[in-house]
């Protein structure tokens, strides 16, 4: 079966795009058969990062708008590399996610991308989650646990930095800290879309009392599952004014070494939950954007010294892993399987979350 996979991620780089080839044996195969990436144009990146403070109305507008956007990259997918789609597992893009309040929102209407394309949508995949009592994310872990089980850990840095694990026989995971979407916003700061290979962020110096508040936010002592959302971002990071106090290539050094100590000290915490495993060198894959910036890879590799192995895998899966899980997920879900984990979510019991349009009608 190919399903196509359209993730729309917190640090606003485009569309990833991401053709996948399913095959059933013994373990569930996949193949990339084409993958792009449609950047958004700075009138996108407005409305959507906008979005989470218009009204309802306005939403309701974008969800509509921005689902027709979506068919239209579809479209020209299609057309581009000439091959069958037989599903699409579509994201969407996160408005806002609170799931204390039971509150998650993704936009990019499943109907009109359907009623587009003519092909089958599933969407909405943190919804029933937190319905559930879950955070609703993450949702990739399932991907780790049945297509990358031989790593013992799943980084992902994306907008947010993210992990999953295999503790002793559950798949656990969680939300880690600000990537991305802080570097981004940072190097923007200095007249740059984003911070290439760390070159920037590797002339500034530490700022010892920052580093130290940021890593006391209340957020890295809860216990998981947790995750987290743009709000919490903004309100900690973006909403302090720092930028009035430091100079921004110091605060870019400084979040370096936030999101590297972070990731460290929660790996390490992991290993030594298993004590009876002994010492040994722990192998992590590492995927999204973060995966090019050399100078926070470095930083990682010198806190662990030799304790575990950041494991970098080709260009398309670094990009294109989310994409992929996302029509995973859909997979799953077109056939009455399990899609999201309790034990990675928190929610009542294990479940097939998203909603499926078909025909004319919506099916949950």
């Amino acid at each position: 079966m190919n399903v196509l996979g359209l993730m729309s991620g917190t640090s606003l780089d485009g569309l990833d795009m991401a053709l996948i080839r399913f095959k059933e044996t013994e373990k569930l195969q996949f193949e990339f058969l084409a993958a792009k990436t449609i950047p958004y144009t700075e009138e996108w990146k407005s409305k959507l990062s906008n979005a989470f403070y218009a009204d309802p109305d306005a939403i309701q507008e974008l969800d509509r708008l921005y689902g027709i956007w979506l068919a239209e990259q579809v479209l020209v997918f299609k057309e581009e590399f000439k091959l069958p789609i037989d599903l699409i597992g579509s994201h969407g893009h996160t408005v806002f996610h609170r799931p204390h309040e039971g509150l998650t929102l993704q936009i990019g209407s499943g109907q009109e991308i359907y009623r587009q394309t003519g092909i089958p949508v599933v969407c909405n995949f943190r919804q029933q989650d937190v319905a559930l009592g879950g955070q609703g994310a993450p949702l990739v872990p399932i991907g780790d646990e049945m297509l990358f089980s031989e790593f013992d850990f799943c980084l992902n840095l994306g907008g947010f930095s993210n992990i999953s694990w295999n503790a002793n026989g559950q798949r656990e995971a969680c939300d880690l800290s600000p990537c991305n979407m802080l570097l981004n916003s940072l190097s923007q700061k200095l007249g740059k879309t984003f911070d290439e290979g760390g070159k920037l962020a590797q002339t500034g110096k530490i700022l010892n009392d920052v580093f130290k508040k940021w890593n006391a936010l209340g957020f890295y002592q809860m216990p998981f599952p947790k995750s987290l959302g743009r709000e919490w971002y903004l309100q900690n990071f973006e909403a302090v004014h720092l930028f009035d106090k430091y100079e921004v290539i110091d605060l870019l050094r400084t979040a370096v070494e936030h999101i590297a100590f972070q990731i460290h000290h929660f790996i390490e915490t992991q290993i030594s939950r298993f004590p009876e495993r002994g010492t040994y060198h722990a192998s992590v894959l590492c995927t999204g954007g973060g995966a090019y910036n050399d100078f926070l890879l470095e930083r990682l590799n010198a806190l662990s010294k030799t304790d575990w192995h950041y494991h970098i895998p080709n260009s398309t899966l670094i990009d294109y892993k989310e994409a992929m899980v996302f029509a995973l997920l859909a997979y799953l879900k077109w056939n009455d399987r399990v899609n999201v984990l309790s034990s990675v979510t928190g929610a009542l019991h294990d479940h097939s979350s998203g909603d499926v349009y078909e025909g004319l009608s919506r099916m949950t």
